[in-house]
């Protein structure tokens, strides 16, 4: 643990480069993203509190808002006068806290940080941003909704995972000293549970390093998502609205396409993670031929029935993972 003889120089290094990286006071490091949303909402509000959360929030925030025992108010998606008008309707709190993430890791819809930030503001709320869809894909070289918005010093607490941009495990929150220091000695994950190894601390290191020397892979990442989305809708696929990377829509109104895929997941055991019914997921390491091979063998003119093109991918995939 890292309160007895967990913490080593290695990991305050670590938290002080995410602090520069993020443009915050401070950071903390946990075990994962989905602890620092548990450990840091259960620290901050209790239950003579209110949490104000957007409706759509991540599975971790609704579950760390449940821990905490205040009492939560849903406001409506990305509406800051939906938002509003729950504040002005809530009396008698102690404390209040604003949580929304900021990219929405199903529709790829980005939330609209100074329309929460001017609401918080007014109101004099905490506010809190889970920011772990939203690095190493918005704001300079991937710092994040923040950064994107140029809203550096507004924002009171950001949460952060090491596991999807940075690609190794653990998560963080970056904020004001005063409440990285409060989660140093309240927050319950960090107080009670194992510490990051070394080995993954150093990596964790070494992908802020990659961020910061260049923004090739988030260029590419982006150039790639362009490139997908506009296949995919060219060939008939609902994408829904993203404002992101992450390509998702409505699988109803997909011409059957998603259920035929789904199907095949299910026949063909193709690789959680390759594809989903309503959401795909592309990286910077995929090479434009990969991403042609798959509309092409799935979706292409030479593809048969959108039956037959399916399992051609999924038959590919299945025989690549065996070999």
């Amino acid at each position: 643990m890292r309160t007895i003889a967990g913490t080593l120089t290695i990991h305050r290094e670590l938290e002080a480069r995410l602090a520069k990286f993020k443009g915050a006071e401070a950071t903390i490091a946990f075990q994962s993203g989905f602890a620092s949303n548990l450990g840091t909402i259960s620290a901050l509000v209790g239950k003579e509190d209110v949490i104000f959360s957007d409706e759509l929030n991540h599975a971790s925030i609704i579950d760390g808002a449940r821990l905490s025992g205040a009492k939560i108010v849903r406001y409506a998606h990305n509406n800051a006068n939906s938002l509003e008008d729950a504040i002005k309707e809530e009396n008698g709190y102690r404390r209040a806290l604003i949580i929304s993430d900021g990219v929405f890791s199903m529709d790829g819809d980005i939330a609209p940080l100074p329309d929460l930030v001017a609401v918080a503001e007014k109101h004099d709320i905490l506010l809190m941003i889970d920011d772990a869809h939203g690095e190493g894909v918005l704001g300079r070289g991937g710092r994040g909704i923040v950064d994107h918005f140029k809203m550096h010093g507004r924002v009171d607490i950001e949460i952060g995972t090491l596991s999807k941009a940075f690609g190794v495990v653990g998560g963080y929150v970056a904020g004001k000293k005063e409440i990285v220091e409060w989660l140093n000695q309240r927050g319950r994950p960090f107080l009670f549970s194992s510490a990051l190894t070394a080995a993954d601390t150093a990596a964790c290191i070494e992908g802020v390093n990659i961020l910061e020397a260049s923004t090739e892979l988030v260029d590419k990442l982006w150039d790639n998502a362009r490139y997908f989305k506009s296949e995919m809708k060219r060939l008939g696929f609902d994408i829904g609205k993203s404002e992101t990377p992450i390509m998702a829509g409505d699988a109803g109104r997909s011409a059957g396409r998603a259920k035929v895929f789904a199907r095949a997941v299910r026949e063909r055991r193709v690789r959680h993670g390759d594809w989903i019914p309503n959401r795909a997921a592309r990286q910077s390491a995929h090479p434009r031929d990969d991403l042609r091979r798959a509309r092409a063998r799935g979706f292409g003119p030479r593809a048969g029935s959108v039956r037959e093109g399916w399992q051609r991918i999924a038959s590919d995939r299945l025989v690549s993972s065996e070999q």
